[in-house]
């Protein structure tokens, strides 16, 4: 397909975002937006010790509040199932993980601060508050356990009493090679060694949680809205698993949502909440989070414990790698919780690299925390943060050049199966890397080093490579390792009398661009103006079952469902143009708007060829139905794998130890684009968020499982002033194999490739002024960088 962007906006095109008109200008309609008449509104009053056991609910003096209309605890979902999790691991003995269960309400215990305890549904917010402060609690406070390696010691307080100790599973991958991996390192010429946290964070979405629950009961049909990546799942899940309510008789509406970063694809309790109280009352019933509710009750990120390995010959190849690392599950298991540090940071260990031997180990800790879940990347941040620390650190400690060092180990000849079970089927990491170079100048930086110490300031440079595996799929695969749904796609393409087309996907757009990029893909297929294309998402009653929208699979996997759904409808379409030209359906092409017959200039106008299908006066209808609308599932053969190179530099003040970011670069290998503009919005918002963790974010709790830092008064969130103005460029194109639009993804590159680049320059910095340090913790703070330097 052309990538130049002709003039009907198709693909390759930078056209504005559409969906930016009614975001600027206040008309969006995003959940907290929607407001049903009779409405009620719920509080939940939430756990403020991190573990202890629940002796007594007492409702009876909140009850008698103004405006109640009545308060739930967890003994009305007794018989009701748990929050269910998607996915299953099972450990390198062959055994399946620990799998505790995730009530809607507390039952028994509470287990982190924020365990919703109670709900009180009000005729108010404020009566629905001021009522569960009258809420007389007893709670046996018990011992606390935050740090992953005290949770497995003998004797650790225990957060399920019913499970066997804390330790959720213990995976080895491959399992097959540990003892050839150990062989490796006992031969080697050297071996570097670095252990390094990658701390927890909070999603934080401009928008937080909203959920309505609605109940008809002339129909019997439950509606929810949310706040959700991914409707369709929440349907299957909440409706079979926790309430028993047939997917017919539930639709999951999201609206316009205001970011998600991953946190946002997850099933809670308080959307089952919403949806069960609306019947059990017998009126609609929302709850709306609040910032500070957010950060103890939104699914957190990261927080992983990592030791790793690499092994040299005495020629500075890699001959092998190994990992040692504890993952943090928190309290209860998350939707996807126990793939995020396995098939999603595991099999990602090879990087752009062709080191033979590869062995992961990954133990996933029950603390008394927040559930831990995908964040933006999920897995492969913490994949690329390892290795490309580690590269660096090898480069130093052998006195070579850091990317000589990655050129020389690069994957060269493609498709290549990595030791950890995946296969790349393209890929240009020289290419890359080569335009990379090109962009930052790296012969002046000498100069630019000694023009910051000349002001007293420690200039460093960071240069570092990513690999990540996007889309998620094929279904087959995933199940094998533990996935309890498909993950394919789905579209259906409807053309209407004139022309005019709506798309309906099972992809769902928060902030993407959907669309806009979206039609650009159908305009191209058909050759019309992309404003004559439409897409719905978000409601399970309109959209076919989808997966929804994260792991950057929109346009790899959705857009590849739309391209299957536009060809059986182009297909359909030529037959009845066809007719009208009293031609052979072999001979009829497609281009610009126009059915022709090839080497005549007899043509019909896709219009006029819409219409017949509709009004089939000249119609062969023994041979074509009426009508105009097709749908299409798509289950990709493979994941695809997006790639660049990243470069920082940044200024070290050695009175302070502050950190500021000069200048950032991002060459990527996205395969084709659609829109460049959005590309490059996504890179953006990606690096910010990678210098938001390299720099300044992290998830604090004490010993005794308070969070310390539950609001931005102690969050640190990157504003404005903390990011540069970013080159970026993803010229470097290798088209993805088995898709049908050769493309790859892009939503969450920046935010793998920019934390070890930021770290990797500060390093350097701090190197260059004589300090024999080789690594620091991120969030590389003030503080943190002044206490390094003192050695």
């Amino acid at each position: 397909m052309p990538k130049d962007g002709g003039p009907n906006g198709g693909i390759g095109a930078s056209t504005t975002r559409r969906e930016d008109v009614r975001f600027l200008s206040g008309t969006g309609n995003y959940t907290d937006d929607i407001n049903i008449r009779g409405q009620a509104y719920v509080h939940f009053l939430r756990s403020d010790v991190a573990h202890g056991r629940l002796n007594k609910v007492d409702t009876s003096e909140a009850a008698k509040m103004p405006g109640v209309v009545r308060i739930f605890t967890g003994a009305d979902f007794e018989g009701i199932g748990g929050l269910p999790c998607g996915w299953c691991v099972t450990d390198k003995h062959g055994q399946p993980m620990q799998e505790p269960a995730h009530p809607v309400l507390a039952q028994g215990k509470v287990r982190h601060v924020g365990d919703p305890i109670a709900a009180v549904v009000a005729e108010t917010p404020e009566q629905a508050r001021d009522a569960a402060e009258m809420i007389e609690l007893d709670i046996e406070e018990l011992p606390a356990v935050i740090d992953m390696k005290a949770a497995l010691e003998d004797g650790a307080p225990k957060v399920h009493d019913d499970l066997t100790s804390n330790l959720c599973y213990d995976w080895g991958f491959v399992e097959e090679n540990k003892d050839a991996v150990a062989k490796a390192f006992d031969e080697a010429a050297h071996v570097t060694t670095l252990e390094l946290r990658n701390q927890r964070l909070v999603a934080n979405p401009m928008e937080p949680r909203v959920a309505i629950g609605d109940f008809n009961r002339a129909t019997g049909d439950h509606t929810l809205y949310t706040t959700s990546q991914n409707p369709h799942v929440i349907r299957l899940l909440m409706g079979a698993f926790v309430l028993g309510i047939p997917e017919h008789k539930l639709r999951v509406v999201a609206p316009d949502v205001g970011g998600g970063f991953g946190t946002k694809i997850f099933h809670y309790a308080e959307e089952a909440f919403c949806t069960f109280a609306a019947k059990a009352v017998n009126r609609p019933v929302k709850w709306t989070s609040s910032r500070s509710e957010a950060f103890i009750s939104d699914a957190h990120g990261r927080d992983h414990v990592t030791t790793i390995q690499l092994a040299l010959d005495k020629d500075n190849n890699f001959t092998a790698l190994r990992t040692d690392t504890h993952a943090n599950m928190g309290a209860y298991l998350s939707t996807f919780a126990p793939s995020v540090p396995t098939w999603l940071h595991g099999t990602l260990m090879a990087g752009n690299y062709k080191t033979p031997l590869i062995y992961v180990n990954v133990k996933a800790v029950f603390t008394n925390t927040v559930p831990v879940d995908a964040y933006r990347g999920a897995g492969r941040p913490e994949a690329t943060f390892q290795l490309e620390r580690v590269i660096d650190k090898a480069a130093r400690e052998l006195g070579v050049d850091p990317v000589e060092l990655r050129r020389q180990n690069f994957i060269t000849e493609f498709p290549y199966a990595t030791p950890v079970a995946v296969e790349y089927d393209t890929g240009d990491y020289h290419g890359t890397m080569d335009v990379l170079e090109s962009m930052i100048d790296r012969a002046g930086f000498d100069a630019r080093r000694k023009e910051s110490e000349a002001r007293g300031k420690l200039r460093g440079l960071g240069v570092n490579c990513y690999i990540e595996a996007c889309g998620i799929a094929p279904s087959n695969l995933v199940g094998q390792l533990g996935a309890r749904a498909g993950l394919y796609e789905s579209a259906t393409v409807r053309v209407n009398a004139t022309g005019g087309i709506v798309v309906m996907t099972g992809s769902h757009s928060h902030g993407q661009g959907h669309e806009t990029t979206f039609p650009q893909v159908i305009a191209e297929m058909i050759g019309i103006d992309a404003s004559m294309v439409e897409i719905e998402h978000g409601d399970t009653d309109k959209a076919p079952m989808g997966m929804g929208t994260y792991g950057s699979r929109s346009i790899a996997v959705g857009g590849s469902a739309m391209v299957r759904a536009a060809e059986k409808v182009i297909n359909k379409a030529k037959k009845i143009a066809a007719h009208l030209l009293e031609a052979s359906e072999a001979d009829i092409e497609l281009a610009d708007g126009q059915f022709s017959v090839a080497g005549t200039d007899k043509a019909v106008a896709w219009g006029d060829v819409c219409l017949a299908a509709y009004v089939p006066h000249n119609y062969p209808l023994e041979e074509i139905e009426p009508g105009l609308e097709e749908t299409a599932f798509y289950d990709p053969a493979n994941f695809t794998y997006p790639s660049g190179a990243y470069a920082c530099e940044v200024e070290v003040d050695p009175d302070t130890g502050k950190v500021e970011i000069l200048s950032f670069a991002a060459a990527d290998d996205f395969g084709n684009i659609i829109n460049p503009m959005i590309v490059d919005g996504q890179v953006h918002g990606g690096i910010g968020q990678g210098i938001g963790q390299a720099l300044l974010e992290s998830c604090v709790y004490d010993e005794d499982g308070q969070l310390l830092s539950a609001s931005y008064m102690d969050y640190a969130m990157p504003r404005a002033s903390d990011v540069p103005f970013y080159a970026v460029d993803h010229s470097s194109q290798t088209p993805c194999t088995h898709n049908p639009l050769g493309v790859k993804g892009c939503g969450e590159a920046g935010a793998i490739g920019s934390p070890p680049a930021i770290v990797n320059a500060v390093v350097d910095a701090l190197r260059s002024g004589g300090h024999d340090i080789y690594h620091v913790d991120m969030p590389v703070s003030p503080s943190r960088v002044w206490a390094a330097m003192q050695g």
